[in-house]
């Protein structure tokens, strides 16, 4: 236990949490990493720790229903076998409480995590069923990746893409994208290369190899699954308009001769192309996700901004 707070601490994570509440986050990370195994199979888990918000705030917080049922005399090890990571979860209290709470459909992907944290004003560590751990909370992110830990800091904190000014868009619209781009694209290992055009105009050239997609929303979480599958399966761009709708997919970024001798490359193909692009299109906001986690947000042809590459 000593040398996982070690690593964790390593990591960048600074839990500033109390002492009870901290030895609830080490138990339940130990737990994550080495579950029991039943007849081959290792399970999936899920515990929400010490939430200091008013439970009467979690219903609209998290956009589900929550039903709350009590554990009653069950022994921890019990009582985590019914707790999936997904759909139901434990949670448990430094005044040593404890109850499942289930909610009405799954809420397991890493930006559901960061809905429930914020919700509930609550550390959780989870157990995915893909065999990944994850401890959410007011600090970001942190996931194991099989041989050490990464950190990823609160979108919050991504202040030069976001401190913007009206001509750049709606700020909303910057961070739904940020999110979308850390928790949905880049945590899944998909590459991406999104474009935000508060412009409404036509833009720069772009040449078009796909129908136009259905009208997406990027601030509306019903549409986020289906716009995810598409990105896997495509290459290119996808382009939104001001309010953060979808409006063109698999787009390729068509450079203009001034860009392409004032702009240096920027790592490979996907990052020099959307560079490029945002120098040519100086008021958009280009983000770029690496198949390996990094994210880039670059702006008239400036990298403002980049997440923390794995450890």
């Amino acid at each position: 236990m000593r040398r996982l707070a070690e690593e964790l601490e390593e990591s960048g994570l600074r839990l500033e949490i109390t002492d009870a509440v901290r030895g609830l986050v080490m138990e339940e990370i130990d737990q994550a990493l080495r579950p029991p195994v039943h007849e081959r199979r290792i399970v999936s888990t899920g515990t929400i720790l010490e939430p200091t918000a008013e439970p009467s705030t979690w219903v609209s917080g998290t956009q589900l229903d929550i039903t709350h049922a009590p554990l009653g005399g069950q022994p921890l090890p019990a009582a985590r076998r019914f707790a999936d990571g997904l759909s139901s979860w434990l949670l448990r209290r430094t005044d040593g409480t404890s109850e499942l709470i289930v909610f009405d459909r799954p809420a397991g992907s890493e930006r559901d995590l960061g809905v429930l944290a914020k919700s509930l004003d609550a550390t959780i560590v989870q157990r995915h069923p893909a065999g990944s751990v994850r401890v959410v909370g007011g600090f970001g992110v942190l996931r194991w990746e099989g041989l050490s830990w990464h950190h990823e800091p609160p979108v919050s904190t991504w202040r030069a893409a976001l401190a913007a000014g009206p001509a750049y868009g709606d700020p909303m619209v910057l961070e739904a994208m940020l999110r979308f781009a850390v928790h949905d694209l880049g945590s899944n290992g998909i590459g991406a290369l999104l474009v935000y055009r508060p412009d409404p105009g036509p833009g720069p050239p772009m040449e078009e190899r796909l129908p136009p997609p259905p009208p997406l929303r990027i601030g509306q979480a019903t549409h986020l699954a289906p716009l995810r599958h598409a990105l896997a399966q495509v290459d290119g761009a996808a382009v939104f308009d001001p309010d953060g709708t979808l409006r063109r997919l698999g787009v390729r970024l068509v450079p203009s001769r001034t860009s392409e001798h004032a702009v240096p490359a920027l790592g490979g193909t996907r990052h020099t192309s959307g560079r490029r692009y945002s120098y040519d299109d100086p008021f958009a906001t280009v983000i770029v996700v690496s198949e390996d986690g990094p994210i880039s947000v670059l702006r008239n042809g400036a990298l403002l901004d980049r997440s923390p590459e794995g450890d």
